[in-house]
C-alpha cells in the first residue's frame, strides 16, 4: 500500500504540471498571436522571446509531464486493475481521452506559431485555455466523489461553468476595448 501511494503521489504531481504546462502554453500563445501585430523591432524581437519560452515549456515540461503522468496512471491500473471495472473510471478516462485530444490540437498549434503560421486570433486562444479548465474540473470532480452518476450533474455544472466563463470574456473583451 504505501509503494502504491507513493505511486499515486507522483501521478498527481505530474498531472498537476500537466496541466500547469497547457494552462501556460496557450496563455504564450495568446502572447505570440499578439507579437504578430506589433511594430518592427519590437515584433521579431517578442516572437523570438515567445518562441523560445514555448519550446521550452512545452518541451521541458509539458510534454514529459504528460508521459509521466500517463506512466503512473498505467502502473497504478496495473496494480489495482479493478477500477477499470468502476463506472466513474471509465467516464475519468474519457475525459483523459479528451485531454490527450486538447494536447495534440495544442502541438499542433505550438507548431504552427514557431513556424510562424498564425492561423488563430488572440481571442479565440483566450477562449481554447478554457478547454484545459474544464477538463480538469470534471476530472477533479469524477475522482473525488467516485460516483458516476453524479457525472451527469457534473457536466451540467461544466456546461453552466463554460457559458459564464465565455460571458466573463465578453465582459473582459468589451471592458478592454473602451480602455
Amino acid at each position: 500500500m504505501e509503494f502504491y501511494n507513493y505511486i499515486k503521489s507522483l501521478h498527481l504531481i505530474f498531472v498537476i504540471t500537466w496541466f500547469a504546462g497547457l494552462f501556460y502554453i496557450v496563455r504564450l500563445f495568446v502572447y505570440q498571436i499578439e507579437a504578430n501585430d506589433k511594430p518592427s523591432p519590437d515584433k521579431e524581437i517578442l516572437q523570438k522571446q515567445y518562441k523560445i519560452m514555448t519550446y521550452r515549456l512545452w518541451y521541458i515540461i509539458t510534454w514529459p509531464s504528460a508521459v509521466l503522468a500517463t506512466i503512473f496512471a498505467l502502473l497504478l491500473l496495473h496494480l489495482n486493475p479493478g477500477f477499470l471495472e468502476m463506472p466513474w473510471m471509465k467516464v475519468k478516462l474519457g475525459f483523459v481521452v479528451l485531454l490527450f485530444m486538447y494536447h495534440f490540437k495544442c502541438h499542433k498549434m505550438y507548431t504552427e506559431l514557431q513556424n510562424d503560421n498564425v492561423k488563430y486570433t488572440s481571442n479565440f486562444m483566450r477562449l481554447w485555455n478554457e478547454g484545459a479548465t474544464i477538463i480538469l474540473f470534471a476530472v477533479v470532480f469524477l475522482v473525488l466523489l467516485k460516483n458516476a452518476i453524479n457525472w451527469v450533474f457534473g457536466v451540467i455544472g461544466i456546461v453552466v461553468f463554460s457559458i459564464l466563463i465565455m460571458l466573463g470574456y465578453k465582459l473582459y473583451k468589451r471592458i478592454r476595448e473602451k480602455q
